[in-house]
């Protein structure tokens, strides 16, 4: 039954991308960019309501009362990456624009990539990391000038049930340097969208945003520690059976490696998820 559950959820995707994103195409450039926004906002709440009605995945949302309050205020949010489905469910539940940082070539990808290239984000060339950093500061200042909240990894890569990767400084720097809080995100979803499995599983995926921590006056390395410290405990106290040991395990895997090709990882510790 979740064979077919989870064959009957891509085709639902595979269906419903295409005039999604024709109709961005030809109206992209009659709108602004939150505009824009909003209209690909709605294809992911779609994708996300097949995932709930098909798959039978349901979102526990707590701590939205953590979120910035002004239309105004910038944010960089940093969640736990454990599947795709985070990635889809970020913008379909949060309630202001989001920007993903992420590589270029998934702009190559037909229809979904051609509609990605219509939104204010920050597509990077992985293969030159010190301008990609660069460009993801000037970018992500710009946007959370203008109230935008950066979206990132800080594990670089999907994260196995129960293991943590290791949490680099690219998001908490990019932070720093915008003057923006640090919104730390615990997400259970690798219980029912395990990582790298075609066969989804019905359950709760539990979201849990943390509160806000300030970057002004901070280094990234500590604060990155105040934000791994807060996203393990909460990970532990959402899905303690993934955590037979009290603590997690530490992966093996490598941001950016072949173990995860819908990555990248830069040196400064940037997730770029597919």
């Amino acid at each position: 039954m979740n064979l077919i559950r989870s064959v009957l959820h891509l085709l639902w995707m595979v269906v419903t991308v295409i005039p999604w994103a024709l109709a961005v195409l030809i109206a992209s450039p009659f709108l602004n960019s939150t505009r824009v926004y909003w209209m690909c906002a709605g294809w992911l709440k779609i994708a996300v309501g097949g995932g709930r009605l098909i798959l039978g995945i349901k979102n526990r949302v707590t701590g939205m009362e953590n979120l910035p309050r002004g239309s105004s205020d910038g944010a960089v949010l940093l969640v736990k990456h454990q599947s795709t489905w985070e990635t889809f469910t970020m913008p379909a539940i949060m309630p202001h624009p989001l920007a993903y940082v992420f590589k270029k070539e998934l702009l190559r990808v037909p229809f979904f990539g051609w509609a990605m290239s219509r939104l204010d984000m920050i597509h990077i060339d992985r293969s030159r990391r010190t301008e990609a950093f660069s460009k993801i500061v000037t970018q992500g200042r710009r946007l959370t000038g203008e109230g935008v909240w950066v979206i990132m990894f800080p594990e670089g890569t999907r994260i196995p049930r129960g293991e943590k990767g290791q949490y680099r400084t690219g998001g908490t720097r990019l932070a720093i340097e915008c003057g923006a809080p640090v919104v730390p995100i615990a997400v259970t979803s690798a219980k029912c969208w395990p990582r790298k499995a075609f066969i989804k599983r019905p359950g709760i995926v539990d979201i849990s945003i943390g509160p806000q921590i300030p970057s002004v006056g901070r280094r990234p390395d500590e604060l990155m520690r105040e934000v791994e410290a807060w996203i393990e405990a909460e990970m532990l106290r959402l899905d303690p059976e993934a955590y037979p040991t009290g603590e997690a395990r530490p992966s093996k895997l490598k941001p950016g490696g072949k173990a995860s090709p819908g990555t990248a990882e830069l040196q400064f510790g940037i997730g770029v998820s597919a």
